[in-house]
């Protein structure tokens, strides 16, 4: 253990910090790349006496993430980003074996995630690291006066990059936010390959139900939409994607997918997923015309994607007939299933992404707050993102950990790549 002295917390039971360890070095061992920051990190403690509260998921892999900062000198605090996504083990592995104060319990209530909130605000952290910008929001709207002690924030998701905008666009955002989901070593990896596989995991692991021969309806083509996509078809399934960006839309029909409307597609679906970032994307008009026994589930940061009060509304019934799988019976008999409450089914059903996924999303967590405190206030407040070499810095880092060397440009190259006379 980091720390004599056991730190703040309220997790579920320290008795499973045990397993939690064990956890926690498994996928330690599948994140070369923040191992390799950590190793530095120890040397140079660039965060040292610095307050970092995170707002996350509390998986394996973000305690990965959460020893390379305490390594790195800070002093973090740690509460759940979603109710459904905490790992009980993991989160007393880390009060227990490294002195970090944790504040999540896998399930907790609305009122207490809030609490959980403000606890996170009370540490007076230096530095935030958001997942959904839910703890930014607090700061601004209710702890103002704790503003101008911020540093400035790291934003994981596309939903939470979004809140940032919006922030920004009212004059709210005093600070400098880091996109972090913005980097090409996060969204093109995360998004697309974490997001994909982590999702179909979910529905696998919940339903226990073949993919092959079904309907599956993707709903936002996206990064995450992409791969979810990918990942269905992989598994044998027939995939429709929905989509509002003509871009996108024939992006996805040039990929072989079919496109069309939700209307359409909500009476031809076995299978619907959400990965849009936005609110009531399946209705209840949607709901209406869907087939007996479809799967409905989200993979969006936030429940808001499925209108789950309209579903109540039309159901004559509800039940849960497995862990994290309610059915909801129409009156006119039909039953439509809901996974994990309409929460993040990859991390509410199983375990969220790969760690050698988050290996390259964590490692620009922890490059993304070096940099703020390097940078300081001479960044401009608002959203910015994290320059090109960092970027480029841990794709360099996660090619050398598989053995994998690529080509550079010859002196040639390079003048013939600056230069404008040389031609036909």
């Amino acid at each position: 253990m980091t720390n004599k002295l056991m730190p703040a917390c309220e997790v579920k039971d320290l008795a499973l910090s045990d397993l939690g360890k064990q956890r926690i070095e498994w996928a330690g061992g599948d994140m070369p790349v923040l191992k390799l920051i950590r190793e530095r990190f120890k040397k140079e403690t660039p965060l040292k006496g610095l307050k970092v509260s995170v707002c996350a998921h509390i998986t394996s892999e973000t305690a990965n993430l959460a020893t390379t900062l305490q390594t790195g000198g800070a002093e973090c605090l740690l509460i759940a980003s979603n109710p459904l996504s905490t790992q009980d083990d993991v989160a007393a592995a880390l009060v227990k074996e490294h002195g970090i104060s944790v504040y999540a319990i896998k399930g907790e209530d609305l009122d207490t995630f809030r609490r959980h909130i403000k606890i996170a605000l009370d540490f007076k952290p230096r530095l935030i690291i958001d997942d959904g910008s839910d703890l930014v929001a607090h700061l601004i709207m209710e702890r103002s006066n704790q503003i101008g002690d911020v540093i400035g924030t790291t934003e994981e998701t596309t939903t939470g990059v979004t809140r940032l905008l919006a922030m920004e666009k009212d004059g709210k955002l005093s600070f400098p936010a880091i996109a972090v989901n913005d980097a090409q070593t996060k969204h093109l990896f995360d998004n697309r390959y974490g997001t994909g596989q982590s999702t179909l995991d979910g529905i696998i692991r919940a339903t226990n139900r073949l993919v092959a021969g079904r309907t599956v309806v993707v709903l936002g083509y996206g990064w995450c939409g992409k791969g979810c996509a990918m990942r269905a078809r992989g598994l044998g399934a027939n995939v429709i994607v929905t989509e509002i960006n003509p871009i996108r839309a024939i992006e996805a029909v040039m990929d072989g997918f079919r496109v069309m409307p939700i209307e359409e597609a909500a009476g031809e679906g076995d299978i619907f997923v959400t990965v849009t970032g936005n609110r009531h994307v399946i209705d209840g008009k949607h709901f209406e015309r869907m087939k007996d026994g479809v799967i409905v589930c989200n993979s969006g940061h936030f429940d808001l994607e499925l209108n789950l009060v309209a579903l109540e509304k039309l159901a004559k019934q509800k039940r849960q007939v497995r862990p994290y799988m309610d059915e909801h019976v129409l009156k006119n008999g039909n039953r439509i299933y809901v996974l994990a409450e309409g929460r993040l089914v990859n991390l509410s059903c199983a375990e969220g992404h790969p760690a050698s996924v988050m290996d390259m999303s964590f490692a620009n967590q922890a490059l993304a707050l070096e940099y703020l405190v390097k940078k300081g206030r001479s960044l401009k407040p608002g959203v910015n993102v994290l320059p090109e070499a960092v970027d480029q810095e841990i794709a360099q880092l996660k090619l050398k950990s598989l053995g994998i060397e690529i080509d550079s440009l010859t002196p040639e190259m390079t003048e013939y790549m600056s230069s404008w006379k040389s031609g036909t």
